[in-house]
């Protein structure tokens, strides 16, 4: 019998150390067949009086045909926990930490074989809750016991190590529980979900702490109220203040834009605390822990396909420009193409996978899914043998310059039992940042923000399995990610998609001019507060933005120079913006001063700003000085 005890800093928002001691026991010995009620038992002395604060044990044993066994734990208390009970099907070999806080699934669940080597690989949640020794003193003989309840399959005990973490002196025992108003919500629908946090009676320290929920795609924020202050944005609450025995609580309304058949996750944790919670690891994402709260909702109501916005919204029909598959060439097998698209350049769609084959030829442009279209209709069409359900094909449109909008139509997103359950994402960028679309339902799939999950059949002549992705804001590049959903079987058979013809908006420049001054000195008083005075040196900007979707090229501005004061010669430079306008333009307009990459001339009394390029959501200043007559 060996005791080790460590002391061991917990991450997360934690304020101090926790006291956790290992009694361990590997006084190895047979287990008789089929002898229950009779037991081999364990034991661990602990000689010293604490509190406990939390619980784990680690078990190690060779037996055939697991679920012959059942093993519990009892404390000196004479309290007993059941660790596992008939439960583990025809797997060998029990090599399990049984934990509260298991991150590998439930003893019940673990049904494959396991070796005995290394110690413990797995960690587990018991039958019962460990949680029944909290608070208890830990002092006196702790006992495992196993007895086998079958005939025929045998093993030994092999080992075990009894983890008691010591209740410290103090902290704030922190849970949170979250509530929703109506768990089967309608699409449009406002909901309120009530989180509820508790500093245990039993704590002796008033705590400050943040939990954070932040709402999932498919609810939009309306309010909140109650004790403190949360962020929408970051999802943060701030409990300033919470004493034991003590319970504050957050109201969240949010409207729901799932749509029918959608199950929507709210999450909440405990974030950080400024004091020690004995039992939970702020911010650590564990669902067994009291500090972690999640409700569900299951949007109901009868499935009707959505209406898709229209990209008129963002530009007119005759300024739009389309796409179209019929006509285009695509060698069957390949995952790159470009195609030249007047008013927008070169587009380029590129293909990749994580796993799995294409199928049918694919990927390949074809009639082989058109929806409630014309058979005649020609579209990407990708065919995917995937061997785990966690793969994915995505396909990437990439465009020269950005677009005001655009809209696409993807079919057949749908579901067959023990087969497929098609998952579709869209996600774009402009200049790198993040754009999101929206994605318009058909009856045989649902959507949760940018995502569609297909939950019903639907033929490639049908417009049931159709998804309408739809941008209505500036984008440059398209991401469209296809796998399964987690209702999938583990190794889905055969799944296609094919995406349609693309409709944009035609990229558009929109500059706009800025002029700005400011004093840099005068005579007086210097740099210090300088006043616009005879002699008063005086910095003018001009600021040129383009705020469109579209590259504007052979940008000039100029501004006639007119007033009571003198230009200061060679005192012109050029940058990004007026703050960092620091490179030398000389007086002319000749020189590689003029492209670098931009250019500042003075001819009389007209001063000209330059550029070749001026990109979407891009800017360029031009700073010159002159002196107060």
């Amino acid at each position: 019998m060996l005791c080790l005890c460590a002391m061991a800093l917990f991450p997360g928002g934690k304020a101090e150390a926790q006291t956790v001691s290992t009694y361990s026991n590997s006084s190895t010995v047979s287990i008789p067949d089929n002898a229950c009620p009779a037991t081999v038992s364990r034991t661990f002395s602990v000689g010293t009086s604490y509190v406990v604060g939390d619980v784990d044990i680690g078990v190690l044993m060779d037996h055939t045909y697991r679920r012959d066994l059942e093993i519990t734990l009892t404390a000196p208390s004479g309290t007993t926990v059941t660790l596992m009970d008939y439960v583990g099907g025809s797997a060998n070999n029990l090599n399990v930490e049984f934990d509260d806080e298991g991150t590998d699934g439930t003893i019940a669940a673990h049904t494959s074989n396991d070796s005995l080597t290394p110690v413990y690989g797995s960690t587990r949640t018991p039958q019962s809750s460990l949680s029944a020794f909290d608070g208890q003193n830990a002092q006196g003989i702790w006992t495992l016991k196993i007895c086998d309840q079958q005939g025929i399959d045998t093993g030994s005990f092999r080992r075990a190590d009894l983890y008691i973490t010591q209740l410290p002196s103090n902290f704030a025992d922190l849970s949170l529980t979250k509530a929703v108003s109506n768990a089967s919500p309608v699409n449009g629908a406002n909901i309120a979900y009530t989180l509820s946090l508790t500093n245990s009676a039993a704590s002796n320290q008033t705590a400050a702490a943040t939990v954070k929920d932040l709402l999932p795609l498919g609810l939009s924020f309306v309010s909140a109220s109650g004790y403190g202050t949360y962020s929408s944005s970051t999802g943060l609450w701030n409990v300033t203040s919470i004493a034991p025995g003590q319970t504050r609580t957050l109201n969240i309304i949010a409207t729901v834009t799932a749509t029918s058949a959608a199950t929507v996750s709210n999450i909440a944790e405990v974030a950080s605390s400024d004091r020690l919670d004995p039992d939970s690891t702020p911010n650590n994402g564990s669902a067994g822990e009291d500090d972690y709260a999640s409700r569900s909702i299951t949007v109901s109501g009868a499935r009707t396909a959505g209406i898709a916005p229209s990209l008129t919204s963002v530009c007119p029909i005759t300024n739009q420009i389309l796409f179209d598959w019929n006509g285009k060439a695509w060698s069957g097998g390949s995952t790159n193409n470009s195609y030249n698209l007047t008013g927008i350049g070169l587009i380029n769609f590129a293909i990749t996978k994580t796993g799995g084959s294409y199928d049918d030829g694919s990927p390949a442009v074809n009639n082989n899914n058109y929806a409630n279209l014309s058979n005649s209709e020609q579209s990407l069409y990708e065919n995917l043998q995937f061997s785990d359900k966690n793969q994915t094909a995505t396909t990437v449109l990439t465009l020269p310059t950005a677009v005001p909008g655009l809209q696409f139509t993807v079919f057949d997103i749908d579901y067959n039992n023990n087969d497929f359950a098609d998952k579709l994402t869209v996600v774009g960028s402009y200049n790198g940042s993040p754009v999101l679309p929206t994605l318009t339902n058909g009856v045989a799939n649902y959507v949760i923000g940018n995502v569609a999950i297909g939950d019903s059949g639907s033929n490639s002549n049908s417009a049931n399995g159709n998804v309408v992705v739809t941008f209505t804001s500036p984008v440059d590049k398209v991401e469209i990610i296809y796998g399964n959903h987690s209702t999938a079987p583990d190794d889905p058979d055969g799944q296609a998609i094919s995406i349609h013809d693309i409709n944009f908006c035609r990229p558009a420049t929109t500059l706009s001019v800025t002029k700005i001054s400011s004093i840099i000195s005068d005579p007086v008083n210097g740099t210090n507060n300088p006043k616009r005075i005879p002699d008063a040196i005086v910095q003018y900007c001009i600021l040129i933005s383009n705020s469109g979707s579209a590259r504007a090229d052979a940008i000039a501005a100029t501004d006639n120079l007119s007033g009571p004061f003198t230009y200061t010669p060679g005192s012109m430079r050029s940058g990004s913006n007026c703050g960092s306008a620091a490179t030398v333009e000389d007086d002319n307009a000749a020189g590689t001063d003029e492209s670098d990459p931009y250019g500042g001339s003075l001819s009389g009394s007209t001063i000209t700003a330059t550029a070749a390029t001026l990109g979407p959501a891009s800017s360029f200043a031009l700073t010159f000085q002159v002196t107060i007559d």
